[in-house]
């Protein structure tokens, strides 16, 4: 059977870019390996649900190219995949578990097991219902069979829990590292399910992965823990489990923790692929897209965060990435976010796209300024100033003097250049270049430079005066070839006004 992996967000807010990772690492696997991979929205908790949240899941896997085979949105014949949608297939599996001896139904109150609680801690000892507390409390192990028919007809509140066997060595392969051996004296008996008709998480992740044919379980190391009680479950069930492979988790930059949002928000950098608005809060929080980054930038820079190809490439498209993906490739330690190796990568990534793949990026930046702007022109200063891009919102920064002519001029820039007799210097350069018409970049520049020479000129005082004038500060790229795009007339108008400006 080919591979059949899945991704299963809670629809509980946006997704973290370590989500997005995880997302990444099954469709790498799925790709390589002939396989299939579906969306799951795992919504049992109900309490934590957050209106928009499997929307915006959705729209950031589109903006980010992966493709998933089945699931939410798309259909298939294991669903439904939304597992409010699967509520009612739950109870059998519950009710069979502890009829196998397997679970018991515990009716415990919250004030009891809280009590049970600020014992413990009286004591400085942690509760814990597991094999040593299960018989002190109020269950079906405890309680006479027909007590327990009677409470569970009377419609009282309770939950099924998981019965570990006493002092077992449970043993937990995984493809990341290696055998993991944890008994099950330290282990409390996780809830199941509970008497309002919703599985908790642990049942309803096996029950979908048994039933939708799942064989390997690609997720993040936050779940390790989790994976001794998964194991028992796929044994009690009687089920061949899948292969699990747990990924290092993403760790702030300075590698002290988990990466979090407020890391973030501290250091300005986004943790979400898109931008977020919380529905509760109010609050925004950026998001790769909305910040200028390019989706193959993120993918490629996401990639190498725990994962290596064995060589020296860091530069990688989706086909290489998927041609060299291997989960004995992941790294066991937590990987470090680098703001500065996340912006490296998308600088890199605009210098490889052509001026039409940009272009509608950039059109969209001038018409949110009330510029209407001929394409053949965008893209000719786009290729001008590329190098100097590395969001997509930098743009503007170095390119806005292409499309307006300064008002203002930094008043530095004209103290170290704009010196007296300036402006009847730069009316000479202005007269020499509306001679070259259509405009020949090389001609006007040896005329220029043959003026400058000839009258022993400072040559950085007056083409940095004749830059300023043209840009509005002493920066761009080079002077000749931009007088080509903005042209000559445009260049007159610039030189005029600035003269007027500068010496009024």
């Amino acid at each position: 059977m080919n591979p059949r992996v899945r991704f299963a967000p809670s629809p509980t807010g946006p997704l973290h870019i370590g989500g997005v990772r995880t997302a990444l690492y099954n469709y790498l696997f799925a790709k390589k390996n002939n396989g299939t991979l579906l969306l799951r929205i795992e919504d049992t908790d109900q309490t934590r649900f957050v209106p928009g949240a499997e929307e915006y899941i959705v729209e950031a896997f589109k903006w980010l190219g992966i493709e998933f085979d089945e699931g939410v949105g798309i259909g298939g014949e294991y669903g439904p995949y939304k597992q409010s949608e699967r509520k009612a297939m739950y109870k059998p599996y519950a009710e069979q578990l502890v009829n196998d001896g397997w679970a018991y139904y515990a009716f415990d109150t919250p004030e009891a097991l809280d009590a049970k609680r600020k014992e413990a801690e009286a004591n400085k000892k942690t509760f814990q219902y597991d094999a040593t507390t299960r018989m002190d409390m109020v269950n079906s192990l405890t309680l006479p069979a027909d007590e327990v028919t009677r409470r569970l007809e009377s419609g009282e509140p309770y939950v099924v829990r998981f019965k570990y066997p006493a002092n077992l060595d449970i043993h937990v392969f995984d493809l990341v590292r290696g055998e993991v051996v944890i008994n099950s004296n330290l282990l409390d008996d996780k809830v199941l399910y509970k008497s309002d008709g919703m599985p908790t998480y642990h049942l309803a992740n096996i029950v979908d992965d048994h039933t939708m044919k799942i064989t390997h379980v690609i997720r993040g190391e936050e779940w390790l823990p989790s994976a001794p009680l998964h194991v028992m479950l796929y044994k009690a069930f009687g089920w061949e489990a899948p292969q699990f492979a747990h990924l290092p988790l993403l760790l702030k930059p300075d590698g002290n923790g988990k990466l979090s949002k407020r890391d973030g928000d501290r250091l300005g950098f986004p943790v979400f692929p898109l931008q977020w608005h919380d529905p509760k809060s109010g609050e925004t929080s950026s998001g790769y897209r909305e910040s200028g980054y390019l989706p193959e930038a993120v993918i490629n820079m996401l990639a190498l965060l725990g994962w290596n190809p064995g060589n020296d490439q860091e530069m990688m498209s989706m086909d290489e990435l998927i041609q060299y993906f291997s989960i004995d490739k992941i790294s066991k330690a937590g990987a470090k976010f680098s703001l500065d190796k996340a912006k490296w990568f998308n600088h890199e990534y605009i210098q490889l796209k052509s001026a039409d793949d940009m272009y509608p990026y950039f059109e969209k930046i001038l018409k949110e300024k009330g510029i209407e702007c001929n394409k053949n022109y965008v893209n000719s200063v786009y290729e001008l100033i590329k190098d100097r891009l590395n969001f997509i919102g930098d743009f503007w920064e170095q390119a806005n003097y292409f499309f307006v002519a300064p008002t203002e001029y930094d008043p530095q820039a004209l103290k170290k250049r704009w010196k007296e007799g300036t402006g009847d210097k730069l009316r000479v350069i202005d007269s020499m270049l509306q001679e070259f018409k259509p405009y020949d970049k090389e001609k006007a520049h040896d005329a220029v430079m043959k003026y400058i020479q000839d009258n022993e000129l400072n040559m950085g005082q007056v083409l940095n005066s004749l830059r300023i004038a043209i840009v509005g500060t002493a920066r761009g790229p080079e002077l000749f070839t931009m007088i080509n795009v903005i042209g000559v007339e445009e260049v007159h108008k610039r030189v005029e006004r600035a003269i007027a400006t500068v010496e009024a």
